[in-house]
């Protein structure tokens, strides 16, 4: 079954920047770097009522000031409320002029005057004419980060999974996620709602996933556990399931195997919990061939 390059992690039909049209006389692209907070934001993609605050919204606002015109931008892997990202690519058109009116660095200094606070463009960089940061995306990595000591992590309380005490054996746990490795049937893994439009659209479920690892490591002085995924795209919600799916493993409800029993079932109501929004960040992703590299 040939796997589907379409969705990406969060990324479902909602009708919004699935692709920038470009502007009247665009002969150049530009691709920002871009890291968010995504606890004040309802997701990356904006919305039809403009008083919900979205990533996409507040940089598409902003461009919109620098140009004085519409821009409209597209982003490597649109993410939910909620969740964070370190190395979100978002790219847009502009005309020859346009690019030439500000230096890429002027550019970027501008655009973290304008946008919110919760937002860093950490580079710009022109890149070839019709390049996409989704479309052109071979892989996208996401990190999800999980606290288990009892006491609150209140340094990095925004950006994990807090269990409160609860011990995972992170041993079955990264047994568990090699099982993912691989091209599968995800559907038990993606919002129900959503497999349902990617089956009747005539789509496939399927992904391919390139590295599932699950590690210790420490966090502004506190240990947590990374769940860290690589694959060629997401389903809706597929990462947060995986990792929900796996601290039941990790606290002892399932051994190992029973990710295959979930991905044979195709059935959302076989796999875990959707884990929390918060512990999620698109880590970055790669116009390249995936070397397995951290």
């Amino acid at each position: 079954m040939p796997v589907a390059m379409m969705d990406n992690e969060e990324a479902y039909a909602r009708g919004a920047c699935d692709q920038a049209p470009c502007s009247d006389g665009a002969s150049r692209t530009i691709a920002l770097s871009v890291a968010y907070n995504g606890s004040s934001f309802a997701g990356f993609a904006r919305q039809a009522e403009e008083h919900v605050k979205t990533v996409q919204g507040e940089l598409e606002q902003a461009l919109a000031l620098l140009y004085r015109r519409e821009v409209k931008t597209v982003c490597a892997g649109r993410t939910d409320a909620g969740v964070h990202a370190r190395g979100q690519v978002v790219s847009f058109d502009v005309t020859e002029d346009e690019l030439h009116a500000k230096t890429m660095r002027s550019l970027q200094r501008s655009l973290n005057a304008l946008v919110d606070d919760g937002i860093s463009i950490s580079d710009a960089q022109e890149r070839p004419f019709g390049f996409s940061a989704r479309f052109d995306a071979r892989w996208r990595e996401y990190h999800y980060h999980i606290c288990t000591q009892s006491a609150r992590p209140v340094l990095i309380a925004p950006l994990v999974w807090h269990l409160g005490g609860v011990a995972l054996d992170v041993d079955a746990m990264r047994q568990a996620a090699r099982r993912f490795e691989g091209e599968h049937d995800f559907k038990s893994f993606c919002m129900a709602a959503s497999a349902h439009m990617i089956e009747a659209d005539g789509r496939s479920t399927c992904r391919n996933v390139l590295s599932c690892d699950v590690y210790e490591e420490t966090l502004v002085g506190t240990p947590v556990i990374t769940v860290r995924v690589v694959g060629n795209a997401f389903l809706h919600s597929m990462v947060r399931t995986m990792v929900g799916t796996l601290v039941e493993v990790g606290r002892g409800k399932h051994p190992a195997s029973w990710i295959d029993e979930v991905l044979s079932a195709r059935n959302r109501a076989a796999a875990g919990q959707n884990a929390p929004a918060a512990g999620l960040t698109f880590w970055r992703v790669g116009y390249e061939s995936y070397e397995g590299k951290r």
